[in-house]
């Protein structure tokens, strides 16, 4: 692909074969497990022997990934499945490791319990820092911008002070996107998302990946998921590829909204705790504003408790309680019920694609009709 083109260009062209005279723009999906072999030299003959490790449809997927990334890339069955491969495939007892203590819940529960079972040394460092020495770190976890508080990481000085010590550095770019920032460009050597969220957008598939530019790397992730099986199906792959094409667009609607959700918010009195990297008066504006290409639509605040946020979702008309975030509908996730280490009504609000003043017009409403957080919470 071009390396001059822009945003839209790009997600609207990644990883399509050369056309041809009859054939699609993006062939639809391949389904199947096994596939016809040479008599003779079996597999080898072809890039296809069996489905778990090679599918058409999956690789067209990756190359699209890849190409916005600026790496090699490897999807997995979801964010989740991608994260916890990585972390499994590269760690092995006795190794320590660093994740963000403000980042995606599961990863910590996941790091605290099986990894520490198996002798890994855990530590836990808030994303905006201080961090600790690098000696004797195997790797180093950044989510930046911080799911769910919205914090930001500089990766590029964390890269260097990391490297020097000889540490791997993986940056989870869910929040974020390819669009949003290139951790692979600011010196990370892995990166790792989960494609449920703003990468695909409509919210009707799990998916995730890992990204890299060193083979060696590349080439024990894969075995890893051949190994475990860790695939998405084809028909998910698809679906993901389609929906790259709109990313772009999408996003620039989602930040637009955020970034006026936030001014709407900023005036508020009966609104704390507001986070958007992309509002100059946030904490991480001046990491944020060098670093990352554009703004996520996501940002993050407190109604005062847990019945406060209940009454405001009930009273919106265009914000709806679920989780994930990154897709065409606002919705509003009280993250403590969950089991993050948040405020009872610490609120994350994924703004969608409806007109930016709609959105507006309706949060506000919403927030009147809610009324006052209770004084006894």
């Amino acid at each position: 692909m071009s390396g001059d083109w822009h945003d839209g260009t790009r997600c609207v062209h990644a990883g399509l074969p050369e056309p041809a005279p009859g054939d699609p723009f993006l062939p639809g999906p391949v389904f199947a497990a096994p596939y016809h072999l040479d008599p003779r030299q079996g597999p080898a003959a072809g890039p296809n022997g069996y489905g778990r490790p090679d599918n058409p449809t999956r690789r067209l997927l990756e190359a699209a990934i890849g190409e916005l990334e600026g790496g090699e890339c490897r999807v997995f069955a979801s964010g989740q499945a991608a994260v916890t491969g990585l972390l499994l495939a590269l760690l092995r007892p006795g190794d320590r490791v660093l994740l963000p203590a403000d980042g995606y819940f599961p990863v910590r529960a996941f790091a605290t319990a099986t990894l520490a079972a198996i002798g890994v040394h855990v530590g836990l460092v808030p994303t905006a820092g201080p961090y600790p020495p690098f000696d004797g770190v195997r790797l180093l976890m950044l989510e930046t911008p911080a799911n769910p508080g919205l914090d930001v990481a500089d990766v590029a000085a964390l890269a260097a002070a990391a490297h020097a010590a000889g540490t791997l550095v993986v940056v989870d770019n869910t929040t974020a996107t390819p669009l949003g920032q290139r951790p692979l460009e600011l010196g990370a050597d892995l990166v790792v998302a989960s494609g449920t969220k703003a990468l695909t957008g409509h919210s009707d598939l799990l998916l995730g990946y890992v990204a890299a530019r060193s083979a060696e790397l590349l080439e024990t992730l894969t075995a890893w998921r051949t190994t475990t099986g860790a695939v998405p199906g084809a028909f998910d792959a698809w679906l993901a590829h389609r929906s790259l094409a709109t990313l772009d667009l999408r996003l620039g609607r989602q930040s637009t909204n955020a970034a006026a959700v936030a001014e709407l918010l900023a005036g508020r009195d009966d609104v704390t705790g507001l986070r958007w990297p992309g509002r100059p008066a946030d904490p991480a504006y001046p990491v944020a504003s060098a670093q990352m290409r554009r703004m996520p639509g996501v940002l993050s605040f407190d109604l005062g408790d847990a019945n406060r946020v209940a009454r405001f979702v009930e009273a919106s008309r265009l914000v709806a309680a679920a989780t994930s975030f990154g897709g065409l509908h606002t919705t509003a996730d009280r993250r403590a019920q969950w089991g993050d280490d948040t405020a009872a009504g610490f609120v994350r609000l994924s703004c969608g694609v409806e007109d930016t003043v709609d959105l507006v017009t309706d949060v506000a409403a919403a927030l009147d009709a809610a009324g006052p957080a209770d004084p006894l919470s």
